[in-house]
C-alpha cells in the first residue's frame, strides 16, 4: 500500500470487543508484562506496525488510556505472538489484496 501512497488505518481496532478480545490470555499476559491494558497492547501493536489506529470511546478515562501507548515498546517476540492472533479478515473485502488496492486506487467518481 505504501507504494501507492496509502496510509493503512485500523478502524475499530478492538473489533467492538467481540470474540473475547479483552480476555484473550496472550494479550492479558503481555499487558501484565508491561503494566498495560489489553487495549493499550493492541493499540501499541498497531502503532509499531506503522498503522494509524481509530479507536472510538465515549469515556474520558478510556480515551486517556488509549493515548497512553508511547511509554513502552513491545518486544519482537511479543509482536510475533500478537501477529499470530490476527485473522487478517474483513467483513467486506481483503484490504491486503494488491488487486483490490489497484482497483480502489483506479476508481473515478463522477461528481
Amino acid at each position: 500500500m505504501q507504494s501507492h501512497g496509502i496510509q493503512p488505518e485500523a478502524w475499530a481496532p478492538f473489533a467492538e470487543g467481540k470474540n473475547g478480545l479483552f480476555q484473550h490470555p496472550v494479550l492479558t499476559a503481555i499487558g501484565e508484562k508491561y503494566g498495560k491494558s489489553v487495549g493499550q497492547v493492541v493499540l501499541r501493536w498497531i502503532f509499531q506496525r506503522g498503522i494509524v489506529s481509530l479507536a472510538k470511546s465515549v469515556r474520558k478515562a478510556r480515551m486517556a488510556e488509549n493515548i497512553d501507548i508511547l511509554d513502552f515498546e513491545l518486544s519482537a517476540e511479543d509482536m510475533l505472538h500478537i501477529t499470530a492472533l490476527d485473522t487478517a479478515t474483513s467483513a467486506f473485502f481483503s484490504h491486503r489484496d494488491p488487486a483490490m488496492v489497484e482497483w480502489l486506487t483506479g476508481r473515478k467518481l463522477d461528481v
